[in-house]
């Protein structure tokens, strides 16, 4: 019994030891599993985001048609992976794929999605390319237009071309196109392999540059509409070039001739020219000038040549009237009463009566400096009407002024001594106006303020002394008796000597 008791005890010892050791191994792979479990199911099953949406949001992507999409592919912004395809499903106007994207990434809204595939037959996902890197971001609800989405071109669509291109090429001469292929880039390895480069580094300058390109290219299409809408007139213009090219070809002696004769009629021109100078460059120098009035005075003479054959009518008119009656009075309906004072002459703006010349006087005195004209108000409905001062300036439409100086200046028109009512002496009034009247004068450009007036002072001839106007002692030796420096006019205005 004792050896029993004893087994039996030993026996409980190690079952008690072993249950102890299968626990805690227990215990270690129950954590393991639940980490196992939950790193499958929160990080490769994503379950969060995709039973609650937690940390996503949707975009909904317009499509021409599914193109192979289909649930749980990917979404890549950048070459970077942000969300996955939620759902593909059909509309009216073709298909729709649900995007879940990543929250924390900021995708620019103004961008193009575009369908691409692994490979030839490999799975399909969206690639986001934004157009610009400003502007707002996609949120949740956020709809990419079908306008700015593409899709691959079907692989049996191309596989069929392909079909149909070989099937082209008779059998007999694949062998030849082979061969001849061969022979069209043997030895271009090379510079194939420098134009794929290129091509890939002209790819990515390209999308570095992608604000500016496509800039240019939604900049050139009024560039391009103007091409369409004025496609009629290029045509034209096509049609007589055509035109001109062809009768020169018919007339190719003619031009051969021209060409051959050419450089002695220019000559014997450039010598004509020579001869005629200088008479001829002044002569076109005048010309520039007639040419600028002309172009000032253009509203005047178009004005002259309308209303000239309608004035010479009227007075022919009045040289014809009743020529064929018998009367003694027919013809010369043209009327010669005087009317005295009416309306009375203007003298404002004129010398007043006793500075006025006699008409005796039969010298020719200078005319004084300024311009003498009817100086009353401009809108005077009786007297000078028509006077200078109601002259329409050509350069400033709207203004009216007597001078063309007195056009281009700032300067408003103030009648004198308020029209007609005189005060004070009429040359000289109370407004600071003058008669004559001068033209305004406008200071050079970069002026400056006028010099102050050369002061003359008495200086002692035996030692050059003087006092200036400030009340200082200055000396000016080679002005002194017997200097032996000479006096130059250059020597005076150097600055004298202080004392």
């Amino acid at each position: 019994m004792g050896r029993l008791s004893g087994r039996v005890a030993n026996s409980l010892e190690i079952l008690e030891r072993l249950n102890r050791q299968i626990k805690i191994q227990l215990a270690i792979f129950s954590v393991v599993f639940v980490f196992s479990v939950s790193v499958m199911v929160l990080h490769y099953m994503q379950a969060p985001a995709d039973l609650f949406g937690i940390g996503r949001y949707t975009v909904t992507m317009q499509l021409p048609q599914a193109a192979g999409l289909y649930k749980k592919g990917n979404v890549v912004y950048r070459g970077v992976e942000v969300g996955q395809i939620k759902d593909v499903r059909l509309t009216t106007t073709g298909a729709e794929a649900v995007l879940s994207l990543k929250r924390g990434i900021d995708i620019p809204a103004d961008l193009s999605a575009e369908v691409h595939s692994v490979s030839a037959v490999g799975e399909q996902y969206v690639a986001l390319l934004p157009r610009t890197g400003a502007g707002p971001v996609l949120k949740d609800g956020s709809v990419i237009p079908a306008d700015r989405t593409s899709t691959p071109p079907d692989i049996n669509s191309l596989l069929a071309a392909t079909v149909r291109g070989l099937n082209a090429i008779p059998g007999d001469n694949l062998k030849a196109v082979v061969d001849d292929g061969y022979v069209a880039f043997a030895g271009l390895g090379p510079d194939l392999s420098r134009l794929i480069k290129g091509s890939t580094t002209l790819a990515s300058d390209a999308r570095k540059n992608l604000d500016p390109i496509l800039t240019l290219i939604d900049g050139s299409k009024p560039l391009l509409d103007s091409q369409i809408e004025s496609s009629d007139a290029i045509h034209a213009w096509a049609s007589h070039l055509a035109t001109v090219t062809s009768e020169l070809r018919n007339k190719d002696s003619a031009v051969a001739g021209l060409l051959q004769r050419g450089a002695p009629a220019a000559d014997e021109a450039r010598k004509l020219v020579e001869r005629l100078q200088p008479t001829l460059p002044i002569v076109l120098a005048n010309l520039v000038s007639i040419g600028q009035v002309g172009i000032t005075y253009r509203d005047n003479l178009e004005a002259l040549l309308v209303e000239l054959p309608d004035g010479t009518a009227v007075i022919q008119g009045t040289l014809v009237a009743d020529k064929d009656t018998k009367s003694p009075y027919a013809g010369d309906y043209l009327s010669f009463n005087l009317n005295l004072n009416m309306p009375p002459p203007c003298t404002t703006g004129f010398l007043p009566a006793e500075q006025r010349r006699s008409a005796s006087y039969q010298d020719a005195p200078d005319v004084p400096a300024g311009n003498f004209y009817c100086r009353i108000p401009q809108d005077s409905p009786l007297t000078a009407v028509r006077g200078a001062r109601n002259l329409p300036c050509e350069t400033r439409p709207g203004k009216r002024a007597a001078t063309v100086k007195l056009c281009e200046s700032d300067q408003p028109y103030i009648p004198l001594n308020d029209g007609f009512n005189w005060r004070g002496d009429a040359n000289g009034t109370y407004t600071g106006q003058r008669i004559p009247q001068l033209d305004p004068v406008k200071p050079p450009p970069g002026a400056g303020p006028e010099p102050p007036p050369i002061a003359a002072v008495q200086y002692d001839p035996a030692t050059g002394m003087y006092v200036g106007p400030d009340g200082h002692m200055y000396a000016q030796h080679d002005l002194a008796r017997g200097a032996n420096k000479e006096k130059t006019w250059q020597s005076m205005l150097t600055p004298p000597v202080k004392n």
